[in-house]
């Protein structure tokens, strides 16, 4: 195992009605901006229930943040709080309303261009409002730690940051709130989250023992309680389950000193850049054939993925990677979400402008062991069709 220093500040409130204890967490005299998305949360009674809590503060809201949040818009906000003075954001939605609320709270501080927060995969950050979060839907572990990814519509970039400062303060998990998510958006959040725990395991032994077992354990409860969530919308025990799967999946615990991939993510965010795919969607695409032009490169960890999650002991090895892949794929695919590209109308000319994205973002040299080339990109994308 590698030496590690791991740190995570936020505090989470977890369970049904606790939305109440939001006034217990943030001071009475701060100017307070809640930003949501598209307006579910002013249908499904959440934003009246957030409103409830924060009786007796000055509040404003700012709504509008789209699924892969645009820099375009959340300039906008950016000025709204330049301009009101404000405090303290909380975010009420999902993972792309936090994602663009730590943008917001990074940017309005900064004293340059605000892109270069992006630019910079957050270097440049120095300050930052605080801010938390009600999340809404459980997918991208944003309500926990301290990554983003934006999306620059004009230029159709999608780029990921990161800085200590972007941890939420706190965040509010309850599960019911969950209930009224069409099914699309839970196949997707399954499938994010599966994805997640995958790059950070599915690498090379590193005697990461606890990692390896934490990260199986979260595979295992999504591949149990996933199909679940499809079939029993307001099962609260199935939620609860998916809902800390997806935070634990991505707030520092099952990476520390192991390595890490992301090539998976990288090449998706791209799709989603030039086609406007869900972000799960270009990982359900993209990983069943990552890990098959990979499996050299990962053949311990596949083996062991292929036993203990998937329970495939027969066969030589490649048989048993073969059928890992195959498990993965079809898992994807009973949570609703196709697994190739030509099942969204996305043809072979798409290849070369993933590859021109890459290489002017400098995502040259991907995987966990920097051996994933533009030119491995290319094969891996042509049998994604």
């Amino acid at each position: 195992m590698k030496n590690f220093s791991f740190y995570n500040p936020t505090k989470i409130l977890f369970g049904e009605g606790t939305i109440k204890d939001i006034a217990g967490e943030i001071p009475k005299e701060l100017k307070i901006l809640v930003t949501y998305g598209g307006g579910s949360v002013k249908r499904n009674g959440v934003f009246d229930e957030v409103k409830e809590a924060l009786q007796g503060y000055e509040m404003l809201e700012f709504g509008g943040i789209e699924p892969n949040p645009t820099y375009e818009t959340l300039m906008q906000c950016v000025e709204v709080v330049r301009k009101n003075k404000i405090d303290f954001l909380l975010a009420v939605g999902g993972g792309s309303v936090i994602d663009g609320t730590k943008f917001i709270v990074a940017a309005v501080p900064y004293e340059g261009e605000p892109w270069d927060i992006v630019k910079t995969y957050g270097k440049v950050i120095k300050r930052a409002l605080p801010f938390g979060t009600v999340l809404t839907l459980p997918a991208t572990g944003s309500e926990m730690n301290n990554g983003a990814v934006i999306t620059h519509k004009a230029s159709r970039t999608k780029l990921p940051f990161v800085h200590p400062l972007l941890y939420p303060r706190f965040s509010i998990l309850d599960p019911t709130k969950t209930y009224t998510l069409p099914p699309g958006q839970i196949g997707n959040g399954v499938v994010d989250t599966f994805v997640h725990v995958t790059e950070q395991y599915l690498t090379y032994p590193a005697n990461g023992k606890v990692q390896d077992r934490f990260a199986e354990g979260l595979l295992l409860t999504l591949i149990e309680e996933g199909p679940k969530a499809l079939a029993e919308p307001k099962n609260y025990n199935v939620r609860a389950n998916l809902m800390w799967c997806a935070t634990l999946g991505l707030n520092g615990l099952i990476s520390v000193g192991v390595p890490q991939d992301w090539a998976t993510h990288m090449v998706g965010h791209e799709l989603t850049a030039l086609k406007g795919l869900d972000h799960a969607k270009t990982l359900a695409v993209v990983l069943p054939v990552m890990l098959d032009i990979r499996r050299k490169e990962k053949k311990e960890k596949l083996l062991q993925y292929a036993q203990r999650v998937w329970g495939i002991n027969t066969g030589d090895d490649d048989e048993r990677i073969d059928a890992a892949i195959r498990k993965t794929r079809e898992f994807f695919e009973s949570m609703q979400v196709p697994t190739r590209l030509c099942d969204y109308n996305i043809t072979a000319d798409i290849i070369p402008d993933v590859i021109e994205q890459l290489k002017a973002h400098k995502m040259i040299l991907l995987g966990e062991k920097k051996d994933v080339t533009p030119d491995l990109i290319e094969s891996i994308l042509k049998k994604c069709l």
